[in-house]
């Protein structure tokens, strides 16, 4: 363990940032930029160096969402988190795990930038609201407010039930064994009739520029690469069982949600720029 706080939270720091902010890359750059103004704080000063630095954390992340939200206002097609290459030991921590899934990373980004910073800090890291006031700059009152109304919001888009760990991986499994044929109807055994396909290729990739509903349209499209150039992998995702695919030369990274032993979300992301990492384990803490 190192001496210095920063150093040693640092996979607690990235993964706030992370969920603020759904970019691993924008998620170092604002450790980066904590770490500059760490290096320049009177650690003397400093009671509780995690507190300070978990919110010295959110004030920058705060900052980045603000300035990322128009860009992404024009972003082509679907926005999708970037996605993390994790090991099967996140799965552990239930909530972290639901946390960090692209499931709910995909729920926060309906929430305004104040709102997803507190029911990121109340919710998954249990930070005390006086704390999270502080952070975000609200008063006490306001911030129990805020946590309540995204706790709200949160709940109605969320998938309605989790499922454990083998009951995902089965799924998952049997998911990968249709992509792999490509056949119609093996695609359709596993979805749920009302599946949903989300794809994110911000321009740069072939993607659906709208979500894809229903088992049917959803299987057609699955079923159209040539599967004489088409490789999966299975590989731990966000801390969930997920798949790497390649299509004809073009990776992606897929994430599903299962409900009742069905497929009835599918996210995959083509982005180029959101899969430079998927070659690195990361390590995610709370």
């Amino acid at each position: 363990m190192t001496d210095d706080p920063f150093v040693a939270h640092r996979s607690l720091l990235f993964t706030v940032a992370y969920e603020m902010l759904g970019s691993a890359a924008d998620a170092e750059d604002v450790l980066q930029e904590s770490w500059l103004r760490w290096a320049g704080v009177d650690r003397s000063q400093v009671r509780d160096p995690r507190a300070y630095l978990v919110r010295a954390v959110t004030r920058q992340a705060l900052n980045r969402l603000r300035a990322l939200s128009r860009s992404r206002e024009d972003y082509v097609g679907e926005w999708l988190p970037e996605p993390l290459l994790t090991s099967p030991d996140v799965a552990e921590d239930v909530e972290l795990a639901e946390s960090v899934s692209i499931a709910i990373l995909t729920v926060l980004e309906t929430l305004g930038p104040v709102e997803r910073a507190v029911f990121v800090l109340r919710e998954v890291f249990d930070m005390p609201y006086g704390e999270i006031a502080e952070a975000v700059g609200k008063s006490v009152p306001a911030v129990r407010q805020i946590a309540r109304r995204a706790r709200e919001h949160v709940a109605a888009r969320r998938p309605r039930m989790r499922v454990s760990r083998s009951e995902q991986r089965a799924v998952v499994e049997r998911f990968l064994a249709a992509l792999r044929t490509g056949r119609l109807q093996d695609l359709m055994e596993v979805m749920a009739p009302d599946v949903v396909l989300i794809s994110d290729g911000g321009g740069l990739a072939a993607a659906a520029l709208a979500p894809v509903h229903g088992a049917e349209a959803v299987a057609a499209l699955l079923a159209r690469t040539d599967r004489a150039a088409f490789e999966t992998t299975a590989v731990w995702l966000n801390g969930a069982p997920a798949a790497r695919v390649e299509a004809e030369g073009r990776p992606a990274a897929v994430s599903v949600v299962v409900e009742n032993g069905r497929v009835t979300r599918i996210y995959a992301t083509a982005n180029p720029r959101k899969l430079t990492r998927l070659d690195d384990l990361v390590e995610l803490a709370r």
